[in-house]
C-alpha cells in the first residue's frame, strides 16, 4: 500500500520518451492515463532539467481524449477556461474549480454510500454498460483540473431516484455559496 501513496515517477528523456522508473520500461501517454484511472498519482519530470512536467502531460491526455470525441467539457466551459487565462479572475479560477470538484466528489461519495445501503446484498449498485469508461474520463479530468489536489472518487453506478435529487439540490446550494464567495473576492 505504501507504493500507492507515493507518486509513480516517470522520467522524460531528451528524445521525449517517457520512462517508468518502477518497471524500468518506456510508457506512452495512454499508459499514464491508465495508471491514473487505476488510482495512481504520477509525477513526470524532465531528466535533464529536473522540471516537473506533470501538468503539461495531464493536459495533453485530456486534450487527446477531447479531440477523439470523448468529450467531457462543454464548449462554453472550454471558452471560459481560455478566457480566465486573460482576465484578472485567474487567481480565483483554480480555487473555484478545486472547491467545485471537491464538492462534486463528496456528493458522489454520499450518493454511492446511500445506494450501497439500499442494496446491502450486493454491496454496490449493478453495473451500467459504459459507465466505467465515463467515470475514468471524469477522474482523469478532475485530477488534471485540480492539480491532483483531491483523492480519487468512485462514482455510483445506476439510477438514484430521490437521493439523486436531494444530492443535486445540495450541489446547487453549494455552487450558489461558492458563487457568492467568488463575488466577495472580486470586490
Amino acid at each position: 500500500m505504501a507504493e500507492k501513496e507515493k507518486p509513480l515517477l516517470i522520467k522524460r528523456y531528451a528524445s521525449r520518451r517517457l520512462y517508468n522508473t518502477e518497471t524500468s520500461d518506456y510508457v506512452t501517454l495512454e499508459d499514464i492515463a491508465g495508471f491514473i484511472r487505476d488510482g495512481r498519482e504520477v509525477q513526470i519530470i524532465d531528466l535533464k532539467s529536473g522540471d516537473d512536467l506533470t501538468r503539461q502531460y495531464l493536459l495533453q491526455i485530456v486534450a487527446e481524449h477531447e479531440s477523439r470525441g470523448e468529450s467531457v467539457l462543454p464548449i462554453n466551459v472550454l471558452t471560459d477556461l481560455v478566457r480566465s487565462y486573460t482576465t484578472q479572475a485567474t487567481s480565483a479560477v483554480p480555487q473555484f474549480l478545486a472547491a467545485s470538484f471537491e464538492m462534486f466528489r463528496d456528493s458522489q461519495s454520499k450518493w454511492a454510500e446511500s445506494m450501497s445501503q439500499m442494496n446491502p446484498m450486493m454491496g454496490k449498485v449493478p453495473k451500467v454498460p459504459g459507465f466505467e469508461a465515463m467515470q475514468a474520463q471524469q477522474e482523469a479530468f478532475l485530477k488534471a483540473m485540480t492539480g491532483n489536489m483531491g483523492n480519487q472518487w468512485s462514482g455510483p453506478e445506476g439510477s438514484g431516484g430521490e437521493e439523486e435529487e436531494e444530492d443535486l439540490d445540495e450541489i446547487k446550494r453549494q455552487l450558489a455559496e461558492l458563487q457568492g464567495k467568488l463575488k466577495k473576492m472580486e470586490k
